[in-house]
């Protein structure tokens, strides 16, 4: 039986309570400078919540970390000049501590953290006793009993105010997205516990600017609580993530051009169901890419082998096994016939490109 939580409504002093919440600032605090003139901006704008990053987990150690604790005076300074709200990333009891000692107003705890139920728990009792708000992101992988879990262990340590931010999953393979946005996961999410708030990451999962804007509807046509979204006075300069930050005004844009439905359709309307399909052509272009990646190691084994690229015998066996498997789904065996001989042209393709090296 999945064990119920115990909620209470974010109550963001200064932040009124309507669809999205707004949280926007750099991946990174750089320089005191860096994050007065994009807090400055984004208070011009309307924008309340102020995030930065103040400790970077990087995949491989030698870039740039973030500047830790001396960053944390410059997110009170943007408190105390702006009056913004402020937050940022834990992953530590020593951060947790550090971060409430200066006064950060949210925590938000990182998809590598939620993946590891040891950080979060540490997290959870470093947090026992307090009431600030904690967003949860999902974890790297596409795993919800870890994004469940790591917001039960939140909630056993009392903390009440609580919000997930779907930030995309993690794939091996090039995609259309830095973060496949797996948009059932969150979904299935809001259905077992239709209280707790969403936030959506767009710039994560999109990992491009051109992406936020599409990404941010998308959220807000599926009934997400708010958006996070990496915001920088001069984002072709950042120190990280350059390519997924806006500047304010280009925040403002995307903002004043999304449509809120108050009333949102349910799943049988032609909206929602398009919607599906679009999530299901995503996977379809991953899956295709998976495939593709395969035959190119194939090609490879073939090269190392001196073994003929095309092997009639196997092309034959997909064709006529893949055309019954069509006529059992209810589909015309020429119509997925057609599908698997223009997959095999390009894996041909791709694997001459490899053996021709």
């Amino acid at each position: 039986m999945e064990q119920e939580l115990q909620l209470k409504p974010l109550a963001l002093p200064g932040v009124e309570d309507k669809r999205p919440l707004v949280i926007a600032g750099p991946c990174s605090a750089e320089t005191e400078e860096q994050v007065m003139e994009t807090a400055r901006q984004l208070h011009n704008l309307g924008i309340k919540i102020f995030r930065a990053g103040i400790w970077k987990p990087r995949t491989k150690p030698g870039g740039f970390e973030g500047k830790g604790v001396e960053a944390l005076p410059w997110m009170q300074k943007v408190k105390q000049e702006f009056g913004l709200l402020t937050t940022c990333e834990v992953a530590t009891p020593e951060h947790v501590e550090q971060a409430l000692k200066f006064g950060i107003d949210i925590l938000w705890i990182g998809a590598r953290t939620t993946a590891n139920p040891f950080s979060m728990q540490a997290l959870a009792d470093a947090l026992r006793g307090t009431d600030v708000p904690v967003l949860i992101k999902n974890p790297v992988n596409p795993d919800i009993e870890l994004w469940v879990g790591a917001i039960q262990r939140m909630n056993s340590a009392g903390i009440q105010r609580i919000a997930a931010v779907h930030r995309g999953f993690s794939s091996v393979d090039q995609k259309i997205y830095r973060n496949s946005p797996m948009w059932h996961l969150p979904i299935e999410l809001k259905r077992r516990y239709p209280n707790l708030p969403i936030i959506c990451d767009p710039s994560h999962i999109g990992g491009r600017r051109d992406l936020i804007a599409p990404l941010s509807q998308q959220a807000m046509d599926m009934g997400f609580e708010g958006l996070m979204i990496e915001s920088h006075c001069n984002p072709d300069c950042a120190w990280s993530d350059a390519k997924q930050q806006v500047l304010p005004d280009v925040l403002d844009f995307i903002l004043d051009r999304l449509v809120i439905r108050d009333n949102i359709e349910t799943t049988e309307s032609l909206n929602a169901l398009r919607k599906q399909i679009d999530e299901l052509d995503n996977m379809i272009m991953e899956v295709l890419t998976k495939r593709m990646r395969i035959s190119r190691e194939i090609a490879e084994y073939k090269k190392k082998h001196n073994m003929a690229v095309v092997q009639t015998g196997r092309y034959s066996e997909i064709l006529d096994k893949r055309g019954a498997q069509g006529a059992l789904c209810g589909m015309s065996p020429d119509f997925v016939k057609d599908i698997y001989e223009h997959i095999h042209e390009e894996s041909v393709r791709q694997q001459m490109e490899i053996i021709n090296k």
